[in-house]
C-alpha cells in the first residue's frame, strides 16, 4: 500500500479537522468522567459495597416482596436497590454523591429494573422514607442511632436490616450471617407505654400499665385477686404477647394486635381460650 508523505498529509488532517463539528471536538478533548472508586469518602461514611451474598441475605431476612417498598439508605451503586427490585418490590436508594446516583441509574438500565428501582440525590437525614416497608442500611452505628428516632415514628412492622451495625441499645428482633458477616434485623414495634383498661370476660375492668423499651415491655395488671404481673412481655411490631401471673399462682397468656389505642385479642385460660380487649386510657 501506497503511503502519502507527511507534507501532504498534515494539510489534509488540519482540513479535516477544521471541517468536523464544534461539538465533536469538544467531546473529544473532554476527559471521559471519573468512575466512583471502592473506598472513597462521602458525606458521612467511605462507599464500601455490600457484597451481593449479603444483599440477598438482608433482603431474604425482611421477606422483601413484591408488596414491599423498600428503601436503602446510603445506597451507593445501587446493588440492593435493584435485588429489591429484582424481587417485585418498589424501590428507592437515597445517595449523596451524584455520580453514585449516576452509576447507579445505569446499573438498573442494565439490569431491566429502571422503571422499580429509583434513585433520589439527597441526604439520609433530609430524606422522607416514611412510606418504606423495609429500610436496608450500611452505615456505622452512630449513625444508625441518629436514624433511630425517624425509624422508631414508622409504622408498626417496619422492617429495618443492617449490614453489620447494630442501633445501640435497641436490641435486634432477628440476626443472621452470611460470608462470615453479621446482618441485625429489627421490627419497628407498636407504641404501647401508659396505662389501659384491660376487659376480660367473666372479670371486671382492670387497669394495666405498662412502660417500654423498644420492643420488650414491663408492666402489672390490677386484678380483682391482687396486682398480677406481667412475665414475658414482647412486641414484634403491632403483635403483642403477655403473660398474667395472678398473685393465686394462675397464668393467663394473652396474644392479640395493637392498633394505636386498642388492643384485642385471645387469652389461653385453664379452661380454654377467650378474647381480651383493651383501651388506653
Amino acid at each position: 500500500m501506497s503511503r502519502l508523505p507527511f507534507a501532504v498529509v498534515k494539510p489534509l488532517l488540519l482540513l479535516a479537522l477544521l471541517a468536523a463539528p464544534a461539538t465533536l471536538l469538544a467531546q473529544a478533548a473532554a476527559p471521559a468522567p471519573a468512575e466512583p472508586q471502592i473506598g472513597q469518602q462521602g458525606k458521612d461514611v467511605i462507599w464500601l459495597p455490600t457484597p451481593e451474598s449479603v444483599v440477598e441475605k438482608m433482603l431474604e431476612m425482611a421477606g422483601v416482596g413484591p408488596e414491599d417498598v423498600v428503601y436503602d439508605l446510603g445506597s451507593g451503586d445501587g446493588r440492593t436497590v435493584i435485588a429489591a427490585a429484582h424481587r417485585g418490590a418498589r424501590a428507592y436508594g437515597v445517595e449523596f454523591d451524584p455520580a453514585l446516583v449516576a452509576l447507579s441509574e445505569r446499573f438498573a438500565k442494565t439490569a431491566g429494573v429502571a422503571d422499580k428501582a429509583r434513585f433520589i440525590h439527597g441526604d439520609i437525614f433530609e430524606t422522607d422514607f416514611s412510606q418504606a416497608t423495609v429500610v436496608t442500611l450500611y452505615l456505622l452505628t452512630t449513625l444508625n442511632v441518629r436514624l433511630r428516632p425517624t425509624i422508631l415514628k414508622m409504622r408498626p412492622g417496619t422492617r429495618v436490616v443492617s449490614h453489620a451495625f447494630t442501633m445501640g441499645d435497641w436490641d435486634p428482633d432477628e440476626t443472621g450471617e452470611s460470608d462470615y458477616r453479621r446482618i441485625y434485623m429489627w421490627i419497628v414495634p407498636a407504641s404501647v407505654q401508659g396505662t389501659w383498661r384491660l376487659t376480660l370476660p367473666g372479670a371486671p375492668p382492670a387497669d394495666m400499665t405498662l412502660t417500654q423499651q423498644y420492643q420488650k415491655l414491663r408492666g402489672t395488671v390490677s386484678l380483682p385477686s391482687g396486682a398480677a404481673e406481667l412475665r414475658d412481655a414482647s412486641l414484634r411490631g403491632n403483635a403483642i404477647r403477655l403473660t398474667l401471673a395472678g398473685g393465686d399462682g394462675s397464668l393467663r397468656e394473652l396474644t392479640g394486635t395493637v392498633d394505636g389505642d386498642r388492643m384485642q385479642g385471645t387469652a389461653k385460660t385453664g379452661s380454654g381460650e377467650v378474647s381480651w380487649s383493651a383501651q388506653r386510657r
